[in-house]
């Protein structure tokens, strides 16, 4: 897997010395910084402690199956703000090496709010998540032929669970989906647009955003 996630942070040293301090016990694989530079953290073969208490697909030890990549981001906490385009640039071949040499699913590059959903909101809603999505760097956000199944809530909660969601808080894993696949609106409401996007990431062959 690759696991993206914003720093949260407020500024890029901040980051990268907490990253590296052994006391924080937290850690990645790559940093990416706002002007594009990557700093390589951890190595690729070695267990880096990004993920935390995290679920995705019937995985649950991720920091174990995953490389981590933290995007250089106040985030929600110190004013959140759009990626810069030379960040996103410096980030898509990065994932893009990571993913091929590893075989890594489109399914299975993900952000930090979608394995952990009750306490994470990152790499958040302003993300570019259809520029990697173009590239094949992440599942598409359905948008042609959406139909809503009309399923009950508990049916939308199984099918998100079967899609790869931990929904043991099942508002959180409703704000997580909507944060990925539909943000400009993040009201944790199961509507027909939600169950038709989820019905759509289930078939074969989801329909994308370009």
């Amino acid at each position: 897997m690759i696991v993206l996630h914003y720093t949260g942070m407020a500024d890029a040293a901040s980051a990268i010395a907490r990253l590296a301090d052994p006391e924080a016990k937290v850690s990645c694989h790559y940093l990416v910084t706002e002007d594009g530079q990557v700093v390589r953290m951890v190595g690729e073969d070695k267990r880096a402690w990004h993920a935390g208490l995290s679920h995705w697909r019937g995985v649950t030890d991720i920091n174990s199956a995953s490389i981590g990549i933290e995007i250089v981001n106040p985030g929600h906490e110190f004013g959140y703000r759009p990626f810069p385009d030379a960040q996103i640039e410096a980030l898509i071949p990065l994932v893009a090496d990571v993913k091929d040499r590893h075989g890594i699913t489109r399914g299975n590059i993900v952000g930090h709010s979608d394995i952990a959903p009750a306490r994470k909101q990152d790499p958040g809603e302003l993300f570019p998540w259809g520029r990697l999505a173009r590239l094949r760097l992440a599942l598409p956000r359905p948008t042609r032929n959406l139909m809503d199944p009309g399923w009950s809530d508990g049916g939308f909660l199984l099918a998100l669970e079967r899609f790869g969601y931990d929904v043991t808080d099942a508002l959180a894993a409703v704000v997580a989906f909507q944060r990925r696949f539909r943000p400009e609106l993040i009201d944790g409401t199961i509507d027909a647009e939600c169950r038709a996007i989820l019905l759509a990431l289930l078939l074969p062959r989801p329909q994308g955003d370009d």
